[in-house]
This record gives structure tokens, sequence and C-alpha cells, in this order.
């Protein structure tokens, strides 16, 4: 079966972003590489772009969230649009009430943390990086009533 791994943008601030998943998530980082670590001659880097990050990845369970902080050149990432939702699928309503209370720490709450009407335990919301979250956690895939 194919795995879903979420790719996403940042603006300057993607290692701090995921410092902060990691805090939530647990594990360690499998590669940070900073553009001045691609700087040659043929790909030359500005020494304000040196130490931001080109590749981030951060391991969940079976699956790797990544990101990278995309040059200045290239223009910003809008922090406001419907970049899409990274959604996290629980082992335990416990395990939702942390990552969501986690996650959404200092962002906003779009959909509160509850009883859904299609039978799981579902919220939403936007966290302080501007990055959309979905949490659930579905009883009946995790044999639980």
């Amino acid at each position: 079966m194919a795995l879903i791994n979420p790719y996403i943008n940042f603006n300057g601030n993607a290692e701090e972003a995921f410092n902060f998943y990691k805090s939530v998530f647990g594990g360690e980082f499998t590669k940070i590489m900073r553009f001045k670590d691609l700087s040659s001659a043929e790909f030359p880097v500005a020494e304000k772009e040196a130490n931001k990050i080109m590749h981030i990845a951060l391991p969940i369970g079976n699956n790797i969230l990544m990101a990278n902080d995309v040059p200045e050149h290239l223009g910003r990432v809008n922090e406001n649009e419907n970049r899409s939702k990274i959604s996290v699928s629980a082992e335990s309503r416990e395990e939702a009430d942390r990552l969501f209370k986690g996650l959404s720490a200092g962002g906003v709450v779009e959909f509160p943390l509850s009883d859904s009407p299609w039978g799981s335990y579902f919220g939403m919301f936007r966290d302080k990086y501007g990055i959309e979250w979905m949490v659930d956690f579905d009883p009946k895939y995790h044999g639980q009533k």
C-alpha cells in the first residue's frame, strides 16, 4: 500500500515549526539539509538564505512529515490560503486529545475536537504557523466502541 507523506512550504520558519511538531509527536529528524549544503559555483546561495531549510523530515508512525523554506526570490508562501490539510489518525481518544491540544496551541480552532455525526472523534484547526490540521480517532478502526 502506498503511503502519503505531506510536504509543507514555509517562509523561513520551517525549522522552528518542525521543532514544535517534534515536541508534540516525538521522534527525531531523519534529515536536515540547509541551502548552504548545496552551495556551489553552479548553484550559488545568498548569505541570507544559507541557513534556511532546504529539506527537513520527521517520521510519524509509518509516514514522514517533510518541509522546506521557500527561497525569497521565488516569492512568499501565502500563509492564509488553504494550502491543504494534514490529517492525523490517532489510535485512541487520549492520543487525539493530546495531539489536538499540542498542535493547536497558539493556533485557531476551526472545529473543536468532539464526537462527529459520522461516528469518529474529530477536530480541525490551523496551527500557529498557518498549517491546517485534522485530528481524528475512529473507534471502529481500532476495535473500540
